[in-house]
C-alpha cells in the first residue's frame, strides 16, 4: 500500500513537457530549420480553410504560446503580434470554398500548408504537422496528434492560422451581414443554420458540408 501511494505521488508530479521538447529532438537529430504547422476551419460550412507555417530562432520559447483554441480572441491578437515579431520566417496558405467543394476539406487542408511552407525563407530542412496526414512536399516531416498543445512552432503557427482565418470572416460579414460571419466566423452554429433556411446559401458556403447541400440553392 504505501509504495502504491508513493508511486501514485510520483506520477502525479511528473512535470509537463517542455513545449520545445520537439523542437530540441530535431535539432539534436541534425536539421537546422524546423517550422511548425498547423490549420484552421477544417469544420465551418462557410468560407476557407487556412494554414500557418512558423519558423523560430533556434531556442526560442514562450511560456504564453499554446494551441489557439485555449485562447481569448483578444489574447490569440496579441500573440499573433508577439509570433510575428519574433519568428525567423511565416507563411501563410489560403484555400476557398470552392476548391474544398472541389476536391474534399483534407486535401484542401494539406494544399493550404503546402503553400504557407512553400513561402518560408530560408526554406524548413525539417516539417511538425499537426495531426496525422503528412503533407504532399519532399522535406522531413513528423506527424504530432494534437502538436498545437505539444509543439511551440505548431502552437504559434495555430495562432497564425486562426487569427488570419477569422479576419477573412470578418471582411466577408461585411459583405454577408445577414449570416453574422463576425460572430460565429461560418461555424455550423444554431444561428448560422437558421440563416442559411431563411436566406438560402452566398458562395462562401460549402455545399458538400452537411448542413449546407440539402438547403436552398446558392443566391
Amino acid at each position: 500500500m504505501v509504495a502504491r501511494r508513493r508511486a501514485q505521488l510520483t506520477l502525479y508530479h511528473l512535470p509537463k513537457q517542455a513545449m520545445d521538447l520537439f523542437e530540441r529532438r530535431c535539432y539534436r537529430a541534425g536539421y537546422r530549420t524546423i517550422a511548425g504547422i498547423d490549420e484552421a476551419g477544417r469544420g465551418p460550412l462557410a468560407g476557407p480553410v487556412v494554414a500557418a507555417a512558423v519558423i523560430f530562432p533556434r531556442g526560442w520559447m514562450s511560456q504564453e504560446i499554446t494551441d489557439s483554441k485555449r485562447l481569448s480572441p483578444q489574447r490569440r491578437e496579441e500573440l499573433y503580434r508577439e509570433v510575428l515579431s519574433s519568428a525567423r520566417s511565416v507563411g501563410i496558405g489560403v484555400v476557398d470554398q470552392a476548391e474544398i467543394d472541389r476536391t474534399n476539406i483534407l486535401q484542401a487542408t494539406l494544399k493550404a500548408m503546402e503553400i504557407a511552407v512553400l513561402q518560408l525563407s530560408p526554406p524548413p530542412d525539417h516539417l511538425l504537422v499537426d495531426g496525422l496526414n503528412g503533407i504532399p512536399i519532399h522535406i522531413p516531416q513528423r506527424l504530432i496528434k494534437r502538436g498545437d498543445s505539444l509543439s511551440i512552432s505548431i502552437a504559434a503557427a495555430s495562432i497564425v492560422a486562426k487569427v488570419t482565418r477569422d479576419r477573412i470572416m470578418m471582411e466577408h460579414h461585411e459583405r454577408y451581414p445577414h449570416y453574422n460571419f463576425a460572430k460565429h466566423k461560418g461555424y455550423g452554429t444554431r444561428e448560422h443554420l437558421e440563416a442559411i433556411r431563411r436566406f438560402g446559401c452566398c458562395e462562401l458556403h460549402r455545399m458538400t458540408f452537411r448542413g449546407v447541400k440539402a438547403r436552398i440553392d446558392p443566391i
